[in-house]
């Protein structure tokens, strides 16, 4: 599995995965607001923009895979390794399958205990409703939680955009990743074997995995910290990627190790 792939900068080398059901389109602004201080790697997902879904079980260990793979292609050795949302849920895979590649860890808007089982209910029906019916069900029981109120109130541009990449996802590939979130286990013991620095970020009015959510996270890290950003949902990087580009680019210069600041 290849996965399509966008990149910016050079240097240190921060692999970003996306948001589900949206796509490496979403880092734009991370893309252009750090690629001066690092090189910003973000790929599609299985399924997602412009890679294949491929024939396997759903799974994000597979996914996890998929991204070290990427590294492999790459060429790069290790790597500061982030995600939002589902792409926090691929990360901890990643953690738990790859720790020997992690420079530092970011996590954002995503949580480190697994799905309650109506959860995981619902995240089926949700998969067997997009593959019968298509996008309607994500734009009326997704969308609304992705963004936050003030974004809704007052960036109604971003809101549009948003919308465009949740209409644009494939319903194979929303149904697949919708399976392989729902059988993902829990990561606290994960985030507690961490052996790199742990960045926890969250909108301040995220509903879907919440601040609570996030300081669990950083608690359950020996080198964990949390940024909270102001006036966003659960999209932070989207709704305010200032503010996010800001926790990120202090991370990455004081938060890493002296060692973990050169790539290789």
């Amino acid at each position: 599995m290849q996965l399509y792939t966008r990149s910016a900068g050079t240097g240190l080398p921060v692999v970003l995965l996306h948001a589900f059901p949206l796509s490496s389109a979403m880092w734009l602004a991370q893309r252009e607001g750090l690629a001066g201080s690092c090189r910003v790697i973000t790929p599609d997902l299985r399924g997602f923009g412009g890679s294949r879904l491929g024939d396997d079980e759903p799974s994000v260990d597979l996914m996890a895979d998929d991204v070290a793979r990427l590294l492999d292609a790459e060429g790069i050795d290790r790597a500061v390794v982030g995600g939002l949302s589902m792409g926090g849920y691929v990360t901890m895979a990643f953690c738990r399958r790859h720790p020997e590649r992690l420079l530092g860890v970011i996590l954002a808007d995503t949580k480190a205990g697994p799905d309650p089982q109506p959860a995981r209910d619902n995240r089926e029906r949700i998969a067997r409703a997009v593959l019968s019916d298509g996008s309607d069900v994500l734009l009326a029981e997704v969308l609304p939680a992705l963004i936050g109120p003030t974004t809704k109130e007052r960036r109604a541009m971003v809101f549009g955009r948003v919308k465009g990449l949740v209409q644009s996802a494939p319903p194979g590939a929303v149904a697949w990743a919708q399976r392989a979130m729902a059988g993902r286990p829990d990561s606290f013991d994960t985030l507690a074997a961490l052996e790199v620095p742990l960045l926890v970020v969250v909108g301040e009015e995220d509903e879907l995995a919440t601040p609570a959510d996030a300081e669990a996270m950083a608690r359950a890290a020996s080198d964990g910290r949390l940024e909270i950003i102001p006036k966003a949902g659960h999209l932070s990087a989207v709704e305010q990627p200032e503010a996010f580009n800001a926790a990120v680019a202090e991370f990455l210069s004081t938060g890493l190790a002296e060692e973990a600041r050169s790539p290789g």
